[in-house]
């Protein structure tokens, strides 16, 4: 599905792009990121630390400001952390001893590591870019792809939780080509990448963390 977004439409550019040219956006966009990536990676850490078992490397694809992978990198020092963005985002940023910045296009290319982690990324695309993103990892990766993502429930579920996800897709259709996912959505793009199997944890509030493997 090529057809722009309202974004798209109103603006003449995607949003990425327009970001790009408005330093205020870009800081908006960054920090409310950077937010919802304190309360992730807190949680992550604490409770699914098993994930990061005998990973030596990491890149945090869409990575932002690093926040998220500034706390793997604390928590596991022997894991080397790479923020992989876009070169607007990632510019002038600066790393430490096992993490650093590296600008570039995940449509083109991803760092090489042990396991590439996609937080809050893929429901930006449609199935087919998610396909194209999910190869260019399974290229780079020795391990596995770890998504922290929602996954759409297909049974019923309380109102308050069926709200929140419907008011997710629509800010996300809105901005982005995307939209959320149920878990037989998720299978189809994972295993249309060329993957073997995939395991699912719910992780915090809507969002759930796949463990993707080649």
């Amino acid at each position: 599905n090529d057809d722009p977004t309202p974004f798209h439409t109103a603006h003449e550019m995607k949003i990425w792009d327009y970001a790009g040219r408005d330093p205020k956006l870009n800081q908006l966009f960054n920090d409310a990121m950077a937010s919802d990536a304190q309360l992730v990676s807190k949680v992550v850490i604490e409770r699914c630390s098993g994930v990061f078992k005998g990973l030596e490397s990491l890149v945090d694809v869409g990575g932002g400001t690093g926040i998220m992978a500034k706390a793997i990198a604390k928590s596991f020092p022997h894991i080397d952390c790479t923020v992989f963005d876009l070169p607007h985002v990632v510019a002038n940023l600066k790393g430490c001893e096992n993490l650093k910045y590296v600008g570039g296009d995940m449509f083109e290319s991803v760092p090489p590591a042990d396991a590439v982690l996609l937080k809050w990324i893929l429901h930006d695309w449609n199935d087919e870019q998610c396909v194209k993103i999910l190869k260019k990892c399974k290229e780079g990766i020795k391990r596995k792809v770890i998504v922290i993502d929602m996954v759409v429930e297909s049974e019923e579920e309380d109102f308050e939780s069926t709200e929140t996800k419907l008011l997710v897709d629509m800010v996300v259709m809105v901005l982005y080509p995307g939209k959320e996912r149920t878990e037989k959505e998720w299978a189809k793009i994972i295993f249309s990448a060329g993957f073997s199997d995939y395991k699912i944890t719910p992780v915090v509030g809507l969002r759930s963390l796949i463990e993707i493997y080649p």
